[in-house]
């Protein structure tokens, strides 16, 4: 328990109509409610998750010693209708180049789901998440 990580803290500072101007750490990003000036929240969760997982895929094969070359991850959600329009169906598709075994990319999208992907066991688990991959040797 020794080992924990401090909070994540982030700032938000609203700049105008529905954008603010967000910080964490050395980073920034720009958050808009109106997706003009830069991506909405609901875009800013699709990247976090969408990264996240995608990041352990790849330390996960790269840790296999497969030759992976390139990785795309595809968020595609569906959202309820009604307030609060929150995600209810996820899909996420991988498509990966590089000789990297079937069984090698199964195993790893299921650990970064099942053990390592912090943002997907931070959202409801009620969300229906499907995951598919296709690889191009």
């Amino acid at each position: 328990m020794g080992d924990a990580k401090p909070p994540l803290v982030a700032t938000l500072d609203w700049s105008g109509e529905l954008r603010f101007d967000a910080k964490s750490g050395a980073n920034t990003a720009v958050v808009d409610g109106d997706s003009r000036t830069g991506p909405s929240p609901t875009q800013h969760a699709a990247f976090g998750l969408a990264g996240c997982m995608a990041a352990d895929v790849v330390d996960i094969i790269h840790k296999g010693r497969h030759p992976l070359r390139a990785l795309r991850v595809t968020f595609t959600g569906e959202r309820a209708e009604n307030p609060p329009r929150r995600f209810v169906r996820i899909a996420l598709r991988f498509q990966l180049e590089g000789a990297v075994p079937s069984e090698a990319v199964e195993r790893a999208i299921a650990l970064s789901r099942e053990k390592y992907c912090s943002v997907w066991h931070s959202l409801r688990q009620d969300i229906e998440l499907t995951t598919t991959f296709d690889i191009h040797p």
